[in-house]
């Protein structure tokens, strides 16, 4: 029985979850809204590249 306690009140192994639940959430994101994103870096790029040559 003290066993069955210790791996229930063992909660080492919950950030390592909850990190990797997030990273799949975020990569799932980013493979949904990658044409999205691509033209909006594009577009930043692009802005920057023109304002910086009149510098």
């Amino acid at each position: 029985m003290g066993k069955f306690r210790n791996f229930w009140g063992d909660n080492q192994g919950i950030g390592v979850v909850e990190i990797i639940l997030i990273l799949v959430v975020l990569i799932g994101l980013i493979l949904i809204f990658k044409s999205q994103l691509t033209t909006l870096v594009n577009d930043i790029f692009d802005r920057i590249t023109s304002q910086s040559s009149g510098i």
